[in-house]
This record gives structure tokens, C-alpha cells and sequence, in this order.
């Protein structure tokens, strides 16, 4: 009976330990100092800034708003490589989208291959300057692509008015750093890989000013050396497939006066 005692009190004593260190860590928890999202942030577009070349795949679901604020989800897969100075290509397969884009030296192609047709434009021989030509003078933006960007802490941190860090979270069995950012336009939300590569895992944007306020959501898997061929980045012509041209965004036009005068 003794050593039944003994027994019990043994094991009462090793719960109240394990009861202790237990409230001990969560005290710990509660007050440790939560990492400044922005820090994260600028951590992730440093790291990707420094990274010669990369690719990652993207399963994305992209909402798009019909009659009156109803949604419908669709699914696109993204393959990008990107090789600096220069050089992107992106892949894209989904429900309403069979395209490929094509960023090699000079030269920006966007083949649509459902319709057998391509456009290609003369862009500046860098990334950035590009991928904003493609953008201000044709309205061209492909998904992602920002992430080739040497300034995307740039784009990004500029954007923002209020930023929280949300806690470590689990991405597809990752610890991640889960970041949310709100902008005039858009909110978005970065889970980046808590560990020594602090890439983004997953990406979460709402366009705040659009009808239904739709998401778009990107869940990425990265290679950070792959040894990338630059033929990988030239378009090659299709037999059968048509060249196009580009449509030129209308810039805005100043209103006459009434004597005729533009003002």
C-alpha cells in the first residue's frame, strides 16, 4: 500500500512539472516579441533579389465575378523560370487560360496557344524595365512575374498602409511566417518559409475596389538553382500559328476648350 502511495505521489509530483513547464511556455509565447511583418517582407525580397536564376510552380484559384457579385472559382498551373539579367518565361494551363510568355534579351512574346496566335513587342534588355513597358504601354501583366522583379520590395512596401504579422503557420507541412498587408486597392496576404530560404509558400490577393471583392490565391513549390538553359527563354514560331499585334493602351486625351483649344 506504501509503495502505491509512493507511486501516486511520484507521478502527481512529475505532472505538476509537466504542468509547470507547460504554462511556462505558454507565458514564454505570450509575451515573446512577434517578428515585424515588414521586416519579413523586405527579408523575402532580398533573398529572392539575390537569386541568379529560379523557377516554382503555382497552382492558383482565381474568382472571377459574374451578374450582379456572384463568383465562380477557376484553376490555372503555372510553371515560371526566370534567369537575369533578361530572361522569363511563364507557363500557363487553366480552365480559361492555354498561354505562354516569353521574355528573352530584347525581345517580350505572349503566345495564345487555343488561338494559334502571338504578339512580340521590342522591350529594354532587363526585367524590370520590361516587364513595366509591357504593362504601361500595352496594359500587359502576366501573374507572378513581380516576383522576377530586382525592385519588387520596391513595388511592394509602397503600396502598403497597414501591415500585421498573424502568427507561424503551417503551408503544406512548412512553418511559415503568415503576413497580411493592406493596401488603397488591394489586401494581401504572404505566407514566407520560416526557415533558412525565406521564399513566399503561398500568396492571398483581394481587389478591394472590384465588384464581389475576388481572390486570387497561388500556392508555389521553388527551385533555387536550376541551371537554366537560355534556349528555354526563345520563342520558336509554330508551324500554323499566326503573328499579331499588340493593342496599345489610349492614353488619355486632354478636353478642348470651347474655342477648339486643347487645354
Amino acid at each position: 500500500m506504501q509503495a502505491n502511495r509512493r507511486w501516486i505521489g511520484a507521478m502527481l509530483g512529475l505532472l505538476m512539472v509537466f504542468c509547470t513547464a507547460a504554462v511556462s511556455r505558454a507565458q514564454s509565447a505570450a509575451t515573446a516579441k512577434k517578428p515585424d511583418p515588414t521586416a519579413v517582407l523586405r527579408q523575402m525580397c532580398d533573398y529572392l533579389k539575390s537569386l541568379q536564376e529560379f523557377s516554382f510552380h503555382a497552382d492558383v484559384a482565381d474568382d472571377q465575378v459574374y451578374l450582379g457579385g456572384k463568383k465562380l472559382q477557376y484553376g490555372i498551373e503555372m510553371e515560371t523560370y526566370v534567369k537575369r539579367p533578361d530572361m522569363v518565361r511563364v507557363n500557363a494551363v487553366g480552365d480559361l487560360v492555354n498561354k505562354e510568355f516569353f521574355l528573352h534579351g530584347k525581345t517580350l512574346t505572349l503566345y495564345d496557344k487555343d488561338k494559334d496566335v502571338y504578339a512580340a513587342m521590342p522591350v529594354p534588355a532587363n526585367i524590370e524595365d520590361a516587364l513595366a513597358k509591357a504593362n504601361r504601354d500595352y496594359g500587359l501583366r502576366v501573374a507572378l512575374t513581380d516576383l522576377a522583379s530586382p525592385q519588387l520590395w520596391e513595388h511592394v512596401s509602397g503600396k502598403i498602409q497597414h501591415s500585421l504579422y498573424v502568427g507561424l503557420h503551417n503551408v503544406r507541412g512548412v512553418y511559415c511566417h503568415h503576413l497580411a498587408f493592406d493596401g488603397k486597392d488591394v489586401g494581401i496576404q504572404v505566407w514566407v518559409d520560416s526557415g533558412r530560404k525565406p521564399l513566399p509558400l503561398k500568396i492571398v490577393l483581394v481587389h478591394k475596389t472590384l465588384q464581389g471583392e475576388p481572390q486570387w490565391t497561388a500556392y508555389l513549390s521553388w527551385k533555387t538553382a536550376p541551371r537554366l538553359s537560355d534556349a528555354l527563354f526563345k520563342f520558336t514560331t509554330p508551324a500554323g500559328v499566326k503573328k499579331i499585334k499588340f493593342d496599345r493602351v489610349k492614353q488619355p486625351v486632354a478636353p478642348e476648350n470651347k474655342k477648339g483649344e486643347k487645354s
